[in-house]
């Protein structure tokens, strides 16, 4: 059907009706030329290049209910019509994600938040599977918050609703200003069920300046008391000059403001309580607020709102009186409650300068104790983000008491927990500023450690490793002043303490913290419980960083089969980097057909409990790939990668530290596949990356710039290769001592590149020192060793040694026969190619 066709009946509804569509205004009046205005605007556009529609204008001049109404008597004309709230722009990606499955696209459940969201724009863009749509964002305040969003260039309709009138350099804007009086007129008398004199709607409508907000709350008084219009003009009048007596703000309408009061006096005078209840909920944010705040928060302490609590039939008659006032608005089906954002101006302005203070503690007393709980419970989390939108503007962060900074420190938790490190930093930095300015001796206030402890792991978490450091040791040394050594809080410091030693590249003095961690915990809560579970999942990272594997794969198959069999106290964070790290630490150890397959059910959890974009996902996921390289599946490990390096450097940045070790992992991966050009701009760029985070002499660097010296071998100038390879072994066994797998690595490569150079005796007698080292080091058959004694039989065979070298040569491939005959080094080394070792860094 062609756009311009006539609305339908209203029972022929769209094939996709968006559930958060608001029901159709029963007393929407007027608007008809803006509504003709609004059509003719939205239509005129070619196809190909739909410019979206901005409806401008003050707050309570019907702007949204306008939109509704366009949705509702043109949905005849449309085969999709979605509402996407965007006054909290963080949550429009997942409301447009939502459209996916509608529109046939992989769930963001499968994909992600971000890319179902866009797949989502670029299929409205295309107009495939749906031409006829209509998006409509409500409340846009800020173009460049949404613009990414919105579809270009598609068959469909773009509606926006904003106060913000830079939208005129970005859209078609339609500006809506107040009724006109024929129009005011029409409201009252369909609003008030009657035939109101042309003469008395016309004063009304004139006294109350056409707004109609305020029309809608003058006909909500009337209808529930029965006031004729002649009456409310009069206490209009005199609530208007008491306002003018009181020196009332110009800021707003002095007739918004005498409406909105002749309401509330009206609520005080029927039910107080709704009044009290009224004036608390002026200091959330505009935000729907969820209604659970307030039954979860009814033993939060609160004085003022503490008889309404009590009492739930009081509660949800407060709420209904307020309702029919048109002094709020209620979602049943979403939970919420919402008051208008000038109403709640209105409201603040009108509270004694003395009692503001006491309300806004009220809410921050409801917002704590309408907290959904832990943070680390992923079915918290929404019940979280619907509470983000009111903390600043409740002023959460000046509070000082205790319990409200629980809470506040459960948030920036919760942040951390969804991966929002921005917000959680800015969050935790905020109430830092404000906690330990409220007095000298808060320095070493418990909430205030706590919260630095936290602040320390989201710095550690986003790469801002030097600040993550100089924070946790101050703080380490006030929480053992203050705690002592054997409190939870300390005890938990000191795992962060250890992960600043692994970001400097100390990775025997990690092992050497978290070992005396252990013994602390075991002391305090025992040996298997959740606290020390997650002591003994670093002890095994420490050990693998180490080279120590088989110790390693012992700690953690125990952590994971502990924190996958226990009931409470482990979180799903826990138990993804538990379960991850036993697929990781059984690829080291070589068995790479178990690391995929218990790869493949880590990053199975992680897409359905964490999601597909959280980091701890895309880590197992950049693992999982490297696991099927190893196994030779080169085309499935490529998949992946690719996928995982575009969300990481998306989401996180491409200076991001889990994103820089996948761009390594990906040109690893690149190099295999024989596309070495595109490797070695991907890894230079890894390695001034690595530089710039971790400095010249951290293992990751130096295993860098073995992954670079073995492009340059590629392309043939084995002299640099040489120099880079002899840099990096020199640095590694500085750092790491002689005995580790990234130093034998470098020692075979290096040993190689000599080789290449015609110093064959040289490699040959390097090489029979490496096979020894590293024999003793892991035993006759680890994959490292089977490699040492081809390249060493290689060598032998070049030295004039061919009896020699063949008895090693077929000794290695005996060693081989423990792996499929498809496993790539054993199909490698049957075709007497020469090894070279390439370094994964791995997440810390």
């Amino acid at each position: 059907m062609d756009q311009q066709a006539a609305p339908q009946e209203p029972f022929q509804m769209p094939a996709i009706w968006g559930k958060r569509i608001p029901g159709r205004n029963k007393h929407f009046t007027g608007r008809e030329n803006l509504l003709d205005q609004l059509r003719a605007s939205i239509i005129s556009t070619t196809k190909a290049a739909v410019v979206p529609q901005a409806l401008q204008g003050l707050g309570g001049v019907g702007k949204t209910q306008l939109a509704i109404e366009y949705a509702w008597r043109y949905r005849g004309s449309y085969d999709l019509v979605w509402w996407v709230p965007a006054d909290q722009p963080m949550l429009v990606p997942s409301t447009l994600a939502t459209l996916a499955e509608d529109l046939k696209l992989r769930p963001a459940n499968s994909v992600g938040i971000e890319e179902a969201a866009a797949s989502v724009r670029d299929a409205l863009q295309r107009g495939d599977p749906v031409e006829r749509w209509l998006l409509i964002f409500d409340n846009a305040d800020e173009p460049e918050e949404i613009r990414e969003f919105i579809p270009e260039g598609g068959p469909g309709h773009v509606l926006i609703t904003s106060r913000n009138s830079r939208w005129s350099g970005v859209a078609e804007t339609v500006p809506v200003d107040v009724f006109s009086t024929e129009e005011s007129v029409a409201f009252l008398r369909k609003r008030l069920r009657k035939e109101v004199p042309q003469k008395e709607a016309e004063h009304l409508a004139g006294e109350l300046g056409d707004l109609p907000l305020a029309l809608e709350q003058a006909a909500a008084l009337q209808v529930m008391t029965g006031m004729s219009t002649e009456e409310y003009v009069e206490q209009l009048a005199l609530q208007a000059s008491d306002l003018l007596n009181l020196g009332k703000s110009t800021e707003y309408p002095l007739s918004m403001t005498a409406a909105w009061q002749l309401s509330v006096n009206e609520i005080e005078n029927r039910l107080p309580e709704a009044a009290t209840m009224l004036r608390c909920l002026a200091f959330f944010g505009p935000d729907p607020i969820p209604r659970a705040v307030f039954r979860r928060g009814s033993k939060s302490g609160v004085k003022l709102m503490a008889p309404i609590l009590a009492k739930p039939i009081l509660m949800a008659q407060a709420f209904g009186e307020l309702n029919r006032f048109a002094l709020v608005k209620i979602e049943k089906d979403a939970g919420t409650v919402q008051v208008h954002r000038l109403v709640q101006a209105l409201l603040r302005d009108s509270v004694e300068p003395d009692k503001r203070e006491e309300y806004k503690h009220e809410v921050h007393l409801l917002l704590a104790g309408g907290s959904p709980g832990d943070p680390e419970d992923t079915a918290n989390w929404p019940d979280y983000a619907d509470l983000i939108p009111h903390l600043r503007p409740a002023g959460v962060v000046e509070c000082a008491d205790h319990g409200v900074q629980r809470f506040a420190i459960d948030i920036t938790r919760y942040l951390f927990r969804v991966a929002n490190y921005s917000s959680a930093r800015k969050y935790a930095e905020d109430f830092l500023v404000h906690w330990t300015g409220m007095s000298e001796e808060n320095e070493k206030d418990e909430n205030v450690l706590r919260l630095r402890r936290h602040l320390g792991n989201i710095m550690w978490q986003a790469g801002a490793f030097d600040e993550s450091r100089a924070l946790n040791e101050e703080t380490f040394d006030y929480m053992r002043e203050v705690f002592g050594e054997k409190n939870e809080e300390t005890l938990r410091i000191r795992l962060t303490i250890a992960a600043n030693l692994r970001a400097r590249g100390m990775f025997r003095e990690a092992f050497q913290q978290d070992t005396e961690s252990l013994k602390l915990h075991e002391e305090v809560f025992g040996r298997v419980v959740p606290a020390t579970l997650r002591v003994l999942n670093n002890l095994a990272l420490d050990h693998l960083l180490l080279s120590q594997f088989d110790s390693a794969l012992d700690l953690a198959q125990l952590v994971y089969m502990e924190q996958s069999s226990a009931k409470s106290g482990v979180s799903k964070w826990d138990l993804q980097a538990s379960w991850n790290g036993l697929a990781r630490t059984v690829r080291l150890y070589g068995d790479h057909d178990q690391a995929c397959d218990v790869g493949e059910e880590a990053y199975a959890h992680g897409q359905s409990e964490l999601g597909v974009e959280h980091p701890l996902t895309l880590v197992t996921a950049r693992d999982l790939s490297i696991a099927r390289r190893r196994r030779g599946d080169i085309d499935g490990a490529l998949e992946l990668i690719e996928e995982t390096y575009t969300r990481l450097n998306k989401i996180f940045g491409p200076d991001y530290p889990e994103t820089v070790a996948t761009q390594v992992a990906f040109g690893n991966i690149l190099r295999q596949a024989g596309r070495s050009e595109e490797t070695m701009a991907m890894t230079r760029q890894a390695f001034e990356r690595y530089r710039s985070i971790f400095g010249d002499e951290h293992p990751f660097t130096y295993g860098c710039l073995m992954d670079l010296a073995s492009l340059f071998n590629l392309r043939g100038d084995v002299e640099k290769a040489r120099k880079l390879d002899q840099r990096a072994h020199d640095g590694l066994r500085d750092r790491l001592g002689p005995k580790h797998a990234y130093v034998f690595g470098a020692a075979l490569n290096l040993t190689s590149d000599i080789a290449a150079l015609g110093g064959i005796a040289e490699a040959r007698k390097r090489g029979e020192v490496v096979l020894e080292q590293v024999r003793e080091f892991f035993g006759p058959d680890n994959l490292l060793s089977l490699s040492a004694a081809v390249n060493l039989a290689l060598d032998l065979h070049a030295d004039g040694k061919p009896e020699q070298a063949q008895a090693l040569y077929e000794d290695a491939m005996r060693g081989y026969e423990r792996y499929t005959p498809e496993h790539p080094e054993r199909v490698h080394a049957s075709k007497r190619r020469r090894f070279r070792w390439d370094c994964d860094p791995i997440s810390l």
